[in-house]
């Protein structure tokens, strides 16, 4: 019941800010861009909570258990990926006053690319938004609405449902608002969480230091290990790249930098957002370290899922109530701070790109984006009750694995775009981005066998260069003039 009449709270406050924020209009620039008059600082801290998610709420710091603090080496790596599309992508997406990034495509490649393009990048969104909510739902119905007989698909229908009502009508600009409360509340959930958790401990700051230091899960660095997954000079390079594509190539976090009003403002948003994911990330690694001692010292029996370890302490009492209400903000917001924008985000790709709205009325323009909205929802919905069905995995993998083989396509187009002058068949780019995931699963499957080793993240590398290659080989060397 606690968790309950959190949620409902919870709820009621952003329902309270996506009021305010709806007054102002319902245009498709309200909507699309906030009329780029976003506080560069109210973007950076909203995004953070995009980036974190509920997955990294739980689990993050149920992966310490497999593999020690390894992921670290990954978030080092994603600090440089901000600086990349802070000097390269940004400045292209302003220059060209960009409403969906995807539109660069048809102007320096073609119209088959540009949606080629588009699609890839709603078919990543979609599944990576599912698996997220899929997740929080499955946290809800275990520890909440099962004891009351609710279907699994009726939370899900609810959680989408609920994004939905707060965003269909003045979209990004709400979300930017919206965000800041959710990133307030899941960091302040996370230090609280931590706190109480070592004054359990009965630690002072030098033992807690020391304490996480010696742990034999501590471990951050891989340097010795070629064919590990954990390598670090593989860690690193992939985090560099899954920023890139995941962020500067991914019309979700792309269209809230685009909401500032200069390109000056819009980059200091991606130095600050991108330093502090760094710490961020470090203290829920440090939660997962404390909860292993806690639960050694308590002779408690954790789950066999790494991803459970967090929401079965906090769910059952083993935590107190405080802890409880603290657990339930946190998911909340972070899996919603994520959702909603995501959501937003598919309705602006699939309007301005697939249907072309931009060049249409505003008021048939809004109808249509209306009827998309709530289209992308029900598709939200399913693709999570199929993620309930079928899902087995540690679900921050499965979401960057999903991106090794949706987004390395648009690696491959915009760096073709980018850092070449030659023109390609734009008619065959749609097969190539095919084709491209298809020989990668392949190559994944043949080394595996062949060798024993298997490819990680660096799949999203891999991806990208076949595409590259293939659009390279149907091209002709005639210097094209950059736009």
């Amino acid at each position: 019941m606690l968790m309950l009449v959190t949620i409902v709270c919870y709820f009621s406050a952003l329902l309270l800010i996506a009021h305010f924020t709806g007054r102002r209009g319902s245009s498709n620039a309200v909507f699309f861009k906030a009329e780029n008059r976003s506080p560069w600082y109210v973007v950076a801290f909203g995004m953070i909570g995009a980036s974190i998610s509920g997955v990294t709420f739980i689990s993050v710091p149920g992966m310490v258990r497999g593999m020690d603090m390894t992921y670290m080496q990954t978030v080092s790596g994603f600090f440089f990926g901000y600086l990349v599309v802070a000097h390269l992508l940004l400045p292209l997406y302003y220059r060209l006053q960009l409403t969906s990034i995807y539109s660069y495509l048809g102007t320096r490649i073609g119209s088959h690319s540009y949606r080629t393009g588009s699609l890839f990048f709603l078919l990543s969104r979609m599944l990576g938004t599912a698996v997220k909510l899929y997740l929080v739902c499955t946290i809800l119905h275990i520890y909440l609405f099962r004891e009351m007989n609710v279907p699994f698909w009726l939370i899900a229908v609810a959680a989408v449902g609920l994004v939905w009502v707060y965003t269909h009508k003045s979209g990004i600009r709400t979300i930017v608002w919206t965000d800041t409360l959710q990133t307030f509340c899941l960091i302040a959930a996370l230090i609280c969480i931590i706190v109480f958790i070592v004054q359990k401990l009965e630690m002072g700051f030098p033992e807690l230091v020391q304490t996480i230091r010696e742990h034999p899960n501590s471990r951050i660095f891989v340097l010795d290990d070629w064919v590990s997954r954990q390598n670090f000079f593989k860690q690193f390079i992939s985090g560099i790249f899954i920023v890139i594509v995941m962020t500067g190539l991914d019309q979700d976090m792309m269209q809230k930098n685009l909401t500032c009003s200069n390109l000056k403002d819009a980059q200091k948003n991606m130095y600050w957002y991108g330093f502090a994911f760094i710490p961020l990330n470090f203290l829920f690694l440090c939660l997962g370290i404390l909860l292993l001692v806690l639960a050694a010292k308590m002779d408690w029996a954790l789950p066999a899922v790494n991803d459970e370890v967090l929401p079965l302490l906090a769910t059952q009492g083993y935590l107190g109530p405080v802890v409880l209400v603290l657990f339930t903000i946190g998911i909340v917001a972070a899996a919603f701070s994520n959702s909603d924008s995501a959501l937003t985000s598919m309705t602006t790709s699939f309007c301005v790109d697939i249907l072309g709205t931009e060049k249409e009325p505003e008021e048939t323009a809004h109808r249509k984006r209306d009827k998309v909205h709530i289209g992308m929802s029900v598709v939200l919905i399913v693709c999570i009750c199929l993620f309930h069905a079928l899902n087995n995995k540690s679900v921050i993998d499965a979401i960057y694995i999903i991106a090794s083989y949706t987004y390395g396509p648009l690696l491959g187009m915009f760096a073709f775009g980018l850092f070449t002058r030659r023109k390609t068949r734009d008619k065959w780019i749609p097969v190539i981005a095919l084709l491209s995931p298809v020989l990668c699963y392949g190559l994944d499957q043949w080394t595996a066998s062949a060798t024993g080793y298997r490819f990680g993240y660096e799949l999203l590398m891999l991806n990208g260069a076949l595409t590259f290659a293939g659009m390279w080989m149907l091209s002709t060397p005639d210097a094209m003039k950059r736009k």
